[in-house]
């Protein structure tokens, strides 16, 4: 067992497992009586079992595992509004998904434990690595080894020269060309051998890749406290400001403290977006103004895949689409509701869904306007379609409902939807619904005397999304970190070369021997290269026997 590469450590030497005597069962004495744990040995053993290195990479895995659900299933800090469907539409299972935590995955007990057991399983594993490295790193390769002939990749050569010489080729090749960066350590810790020894970086690649993990475990934990984001759709002319009640959906972290934001502005000044004849996308750009504290407004651009920062956050460009901008006027000819709204696309020609809510009615009975906003629109008898998303023949399509929108229970309630439960939809003398088709600039009166509606324009909208982290650059810091300790850890030979140069007869007679931990194809390769410097110093004569040496 060429390990340490010492005889001493082989169970078969002098006082080794085999010449210790006895018989191994006790012999008169009885059973051996195993010492109890008791509970500072329980404690010890399940402290070395979690900072194991299996135990660290069964945790990790596990942390894959059950981050699974927060992928699958709507989690509710992101979108409350798809877990509330979700528990409505799956009222057996969905209780009992929400008992164990799993709309809100990453904040749940069991989540937490497993990332805090594999933070402490990596810490338990890299303390004492290290501790060992840097002794390891500090010592000297061992001495050379009594019998090479052990050693599956070893060479022996014959040269014209003293053992010192021999021994000055050898060293050469194994340094290198570059002395302060050598290949090899190389020391001669007895009179006529060299042990060298290579790939102390292999270690160090391990440890930096452990420590990245930590780091990384540390960074994503303190993006999820401090971060936060929001989504505001802007209509072309407006905008928001950036505070947490501007915002249309705002999440944040626990840590969160909302005075942190800085008080900026961002107006929407124009939106464009390019399509092609077969209403394929090509740009998309935002132009706005932001107004930064104590500053003038400065113009600034937003397009896909090119956020803006400001405030210490991106500005991302998330969506867009169209708001038409409308008038209602109810029974007695007072402006119920004025402004756009938006109407959120349904493909890829900007069929667009939305919603017109007129609660302030002097009289009468409140107005709900559901339909689809139609960019080029074509009307057949068969009904009504868009077929390009450019506005080149815009078309409202309109039904009417009239009762109670709900706005004053106190419920949350989507502004993209209209809630009939106290309501009923308006239908013409043949019990039909009403469908009203507004175009651009045309008004229309609604029916039963409920008013009447005007379009005045069409201005696009963005939907932009800001987000700020904190830890993505300690993350992306950690990634690389990882990836370059995996790799100089994986591509890193761990080898030992051992030399022993002797004169026999005037001859010098130079022994090689190597070792590599694990397999390492190119352990031959490195062994002959030193090899070869050592022979390049010329070959001994042959005897008259057409030999050269017994030893040869």
């Amino acid at each position: 067992m060429p390990d340490d590469l010492v005889d001493e450590m082989s169970p078969l030497a002098p006082g080794g497992a085999e010449g210790a005597g006895g018989d191994g069962g006790g012999g008169a004495e009885g059973p051996v009586r195993l010492p109890r744990l008791g509970p500072a040995g329980w404690a010890r053993w399940t402290w070395r079992q979690l900072t194991s290195m299996r135990v660290a990479l069964m945790l990790l895995v596990l942390l894959a595992v059950v981050a699974i659900p927060g992928s699958v299933l709507p989690q509710r800090p992101q979108d409350p509004a798809a877990v509330a469907r979700y528990l409505a539409e799956n009222p057996d299972l969905a209780p009992w998904l929400d008992r164990f935590g799993l709309f809100d995955v990453f904040a749940s007990v069991w989540f937490s434990a497993v990332y805090l057991l594999l933070f402490v399983s990596l810490i338990g594993c890299i303390v004492p690595r290290v501790g060992v490295h840097v002794r390891a790193a500090r010592s000297r390769p061992p001495r050379a080894p009594r019998r090479f002939e052990r050693f599956a990749v070893r060479d022996e050569a014959v040269v014209a020269a003293t053992p010192e010489e021999a021994l000055a080729a050898a060293r050469a090749a194994l340094v290198g060309r570059v002395p302060r960066l050598p290949r090899f350590r190389v020391v001669s810790l007895e009179a006529g051998t060299l042990s060298a020894e290579r790939g102390y970086l292999r270690e160090t690649g391990n440890i930096v890749f452990h420590l990245a993990l930590v780091g990384l475990l540390v960074s994503v934990a303190v993006g999820q406290l401090f971060h936060y984001r929001g989504q505001a759709i802007v209509v072309e002319g407006r905008g928001f400001a950036n505070s947490v009640t501007d915002y249309d959906t705002f999440v944040a972290g626990s840590g969160f403290d909302p005075g942190s934001l800085v008080p900026f502005t961002l107006t929407l000044d124009e939106f464009d977006a390019v399509f092609d004849a077969d209403a394929r996308p090509r740009d998309f750009q935002a132009d706005v103004t932001v107004h930064r504290p104590g500053g003038a407004g400065e113009p600034a651009v937003i397009r896909l895949n090119r956020p803006l920062e400001v405030g210490g956050a991106k500005v991302y460009l998330q969506g867009n689409g169209y708001a038409p901008e409308v008038t209602v006027r109810d029974a007695a000819g007072e402006v119920a509701f004025a402004g756009p709204v938006p109407f959120l696309p349904q493909d890829a020609v900007y069929t667009s869904r939305g919603v017109i809510k007129v609660p302030d009615v002097s009289t009468g009975d409140q107005v709900g306007l559901v339909g689809f906003l139609l960019p080029t629109a074509v009307v057949s008898p068969a009904g009504a379609a868009s077929v390009h998303p450019d506005p080149a023949a815009p078309l409202l399509v309109l039904s009417v409902w009239r009762g109670d929108l709900g706005l004053d229970t106190g419920v949350p309630q989507n502004v993209y939807e209209l809630d009939v439960d106290r309501m009923e939809q308006v239908t013409d003398a043949d019990g039909a619904p009403v469908t009203l088709f507004v175009e651009p600039g045309q008004t229309v009166e609604l029916p039963d005397g409920l008013g009447t509606l005007t379009w005045d324009g069409l201005p696009r909208f963005a939907a932009l999304d800001l987000r700020h982290d904190p830890a993505l650059a300690a993350v992306l810091a950690s990634a690389v970190a990882a990836l370059l300790g995996l790799s100089v850890s994986l591509f890193t030979p761990r080898r030992r070369i051992w030399v022993r140069a002797t004169d026999h007869d005037g001859r010098t007679v130079v022994a090689f021997a190597a070792l590599a931990r694990g397999d390492d194809l190119g352990l031959p390769g490195e062994l002959a290269r030193v090899t070869a410097s050592v022979r390049a110093l010329g070959e001994a004569p042959e005897d008259d026997d057409g030999g050269t040496d017994e030893h040869r």
